[in-house]
């Protein structure tokens, strides 16, 4: 038990289940759902949608399946010019109704070699 005025790092156990119940299931066990590749088709459609230039898509989840966490990495000609900070501010306004339910999400950007 932490001590009078002191908090423990990270959030509640109870509160990352919820995010993610599949980790609550021994490891390995879980590889049966669909969340996962539902979710990073769900995610690839919409940058497909929002990024018609982009010469390259991928999305991983990252959570073990659950779709709580992704890693994008997307090459697009719509970055040219365009600090990184700006590409990503772009990845997540085309994501803003997905990220709502994520936990977390790893944004790599790149413009194609001309």
């Amino acid at each position: 038990m932490a001590a009078a005025g002191l908090r423990s790092r990270g959030p509640p156990p109870e509160r990352f289940a919820s995010l993610c119940p599949q980790l609550l299931v021994p490891r390995g066990a879980w590889r049966g759902f669909s969340a996962g590749a539902d979710g990073e088709e769900r995610v690839s459609r919409v940058l497909r949608e929002k990024f018609p230039r982009a010469s390259a898509i991928r999305v991983v989840d990252i959570s073990g399946g659950c779709g709580a966490m992704y890693e994008i990495h997307i090459e697009s000609e719509e970055f040219r010019e365009k600090r990184t900070v700006q590409q990503h501010q772009m990845v997540n306004q085309a994501l803003s109704e997905e990220i709502k339910s994520m936990h977390g999400l790893r944004i790599f950007t790149s413009v194609p070699k001309s």
